[in-house]
């Protein structure tokens, strides 16, 4: 596990894009596993405009999304759907039809989460995932539980989740109550992970994530058993790892 400590939330962006545009230029066809939420704001627009100075191509670059609000439609401005087309696949020459992101609209949980499953392995799995991390030490929407969950699958939303997304809507009330996710084991698969964090808010869970016994109640621990992980954190975020 490597670490890299960065000033502030521009600095550690760009580090984040300057990762992945390595991962594009030396394997074109990749495929990336790609996060949303406030964390990849920064490393997209870096990304988008890596693109525009001609410096990356997306054209064979294939992608899979973490997660979606179950019960979203895409055109929701808070579907995560909404979010990768705003701020990264609008932007550069990505193929639209090589980008997945699990439907939230499909009532039917097992049938998405089984065919979802099916769309990452069918390319091969993820070359390179990157994450962002919750305050509960969340990955993804697999949220603190008794065990890992292996697959993608239907989450409860935890009151921490929502009260923590709720900035984004109208009010808590407003926040959808459950998610589509790739599971522990789906994400454990990535060839390489990239996890970014910012904030002393989420100092206490990279101390327990990467520093603290692995257990499914912190659901990034699982992390520190991957054989090629970057964090890439600003001062904020790593001031409360033990020295």
């Amino acid at each position: 596990m490597r670490f890299y400590v960065e000033k502030d939330y521009d600095a550690l962006s760009q580090r984040a894009a300057n990762i992945i545009a390595a991962q594009v230029i030396s394997k074109p066809d990749c495929v990336l596993g790609l996060a949303t939420g406030s964390s990849p704001v920064g490393t997209y627009k870096n990304l988008v405009a890596k693109y525009e100075n001609g410096d990356l191509d997306f054209s064979q670059v294939k992608t899979a999304n973490l997660d979606e609000y179950k019960g979203l439609p895409k055109d929701n401005d808070q579907s995560y759907y909404y979010f990768m087309h705003d701020h990264l696949f609008d932007h550069v020459n990505i193929d639209p039809a090589n980008t997945n992101i699990p439907d939230g609209t499909c009532e039917d949980s097992e049938a998405e989460c089984a065919h979802y499953e099916e769309v990452v392995a069918s390319l091969g799995g993820v070359d390179l995932q990157l994450l962002g991390i919750g305050h509960n030490g969340h990955i993804g929407f697999n949220e603190p539980g008794s065990e890992f969950p292996k697959a993608t699958h239907c989450v409860d939303l935890q009151p921490s989740t929502i009260e923590a997304n709720k900035r984004f809507f109208a009010s808590a009330d407003d926040v959808p109550k459950q998610a589509y996710s790739m599971g522990i084991g789906t994400i454990m698969r990535a060839k390489k992970i990239l996890l970014i964090v910012s904030g002393e808010d989420k100092a206490e869970a990279v101390a327990k994530s990467f520093f603290g016994p692995v257990t499914p109640e912190v659901p990034a621990s699982i992390l520190q058993f991957h054989p090629d992980v970057t964090v890439v954190a600003d001062e904020a975020a790593f001031s409360k790892v033990p020295r």
